[in-house]
């Protein structure tokens, strides 16, 4: 049953939760919506900058200090357990030169799907799904707007992951 509910959350509710939101904001920028609708070779780099910017995993990552070690001016002892903050790091001014601003390009070295040994074992198929559903949209409806104000659009409540609870369209 954890695995079966691991691969739900993991598998479908992070990447339905990353469409609504990518495509929210496409419907919200104009200028951006028709920039990758004139050039899709654009859409990977920006598929990496939503990911980044749109970081939808809310729960942080808990792990335990293998050997002692100062973060920040705090010492952190060998044994003791850490909370990680997935959102903070990719908002992180050392890695991203305009950090709190969403920037196509800039999405590189994001950490929204893990790193190393604790990487997501689905990253490129959420990666190839996003793409693919922004390419089709901008494809075949480059005029689609939203049907509400973006404010107005109402967010799932989940302690695990975000997204819209609906994205009202106009064709």
């Amino acid at each position: 049953m954890s695995l079966a509910n691991l691969l739900l959350i993991a598998g479908h509710e992070t990447t339905a939760g990353m469409i609504t939101v990518s495509v929210a904001q496409l419907l919200d920028d104009d200028e951006l919506r028709h920039e990758l609708a004139q050039d899709p070779t654009r859409i990977p780099g920006a598929v990496e900058e939503f990911l980044r910017y749109f970081t939808i995993a809310q729960q942080g990552l808990l792990r335990v200090a293998r050997e002692d070690v100062v973060v920040g001016g705090v010492t952190i002892r060998s044994g003791e357990g850490v909370v990680l903050s997935v959102q903070a790091a990719n908002r992180d001014p050392r890695v991203f030169n305009e950090p709190g601003e969403l920037c196509i390009g800039q999405g590189r070295g994001h950490l929204a799907f893990g790193h190393g040994a604790h990487q997501c074992v689905g990253a490129k198929l959420a990666r190839t799904e996003l793409r693919i559903v922004l390419e089709t949209l901008l494809r075949r409806r480059p005029d689609f707007r939203l049907a509400a104000p973006i404010e107005h659009l109402s967010c799932k409540e989940s302690i695990n992951v975000c997204g819209l609870e609906e994205l009202p369209v106009v064709w």
